[in-house]
């Protein structure tokens, strides 16, 4: 695929990963200008070493980035980490790896992964909204909490299936676990539904949309991750590498 996108001479956008990575480029975080240099394969690529100021930015091997590519086919954006770095007739070159897909998308929207996740949820009591209002973390514990199941995510968000319905403006607290490379991680999140609806021919089954509310930027970094991780073992697995 990413011989099929992008190509020698296009501009990149290479963004730091210090902290989060969001599917728009974050003002806050640091961001070299690029091009690409040469394509080695599906998962390789060479990129012209950043110039700031006429200072060559020398990034770090085994450095993990945000890459975004300035395509014919317009943005795509993807993860990648520097494996070389190299010298070669007076041009400095960065050799990249991808660490996930290559991705189409659109400034300020997430891509949404379909899955089946199993996920707890319950309406937020008053003083829980209050204190999400004032922009605090807390939560009851201890409540009791309805059973669904998740059938997509993405860094924004998810949508969910369950056997009961929540009102459209009200915030929810979500638990589920997300497998990573790093072995289980549970997450407690507050959403806010923007849809419900009912699930035609399936009796007493509802489709919830959710917005994450007060999100930090590393959970939201973490869930994008995950996406792309079980992005890249799917494609592994239709190429049977």
């Amino acid at each position: 695929m990413l011989s099929n996108i992008v190509e020698v001479g296009q501009a990149v956008e290479i963004q730091t990963l210090e902290h989060h990575v969001e599917t728009e480029l974050d003002s806050s975080k640091k961001v070299y200008r690029s091009k690409v240099f040469d394509i080695l394969s599906e998962d390789q690529l060479e990129l012209l070493m950043p110039i700031e100021k006429t200072k060559l930015i020398l990034l770090p091997v085994d450095g993990e980035f945000n890459l975004c590519f300035y395509t014919e086919h317009g943005l795509y954006q993807c993860f990648a980490k520097v494996i070389d770095r190299y010298k070669s007739n007076n041009v400095y070159i960065l050799v990249m790896e991808l660490t996930s897909n290559l991705r189409k998308f659109q400034r300020r929207e997430f891509y949404r992964f379909s899955c089946a996740l199993e996920m707890n949820s319950r309406q937020l009591e008053q003083e829980e909204v209050i204190a999400i209002e004032k922009k605090e973390a807390y939560l009851v514990p201890g409540l009791p909490l309805k059973r669904s199941v998740i059938v997509d995510i993405s860094g924004g968000g998810l949508r969910f299936i369950a056997n009961h319905q929540y009102e459209e403006d009200s915030l929810i607290y979500c638990n589920y676990v997300l497998i990573t490379k790093k072995g289980p991680k549970e997450y407690h999140l507050v959403g806010k539904v923007i849809e419900s609806s009912k699930v035609d021919a399936r009796q007493n089954t509802y489709e919830h949309r959710v917005q994450y509310v007060n999100l930090n930027a590393q959970e939201r970094e973490e869930i994008i991750r995950y996406i792309f991780e079980e992005e890249r073992k799917n494609r592994h697995k239709e190429t049977g590498r």
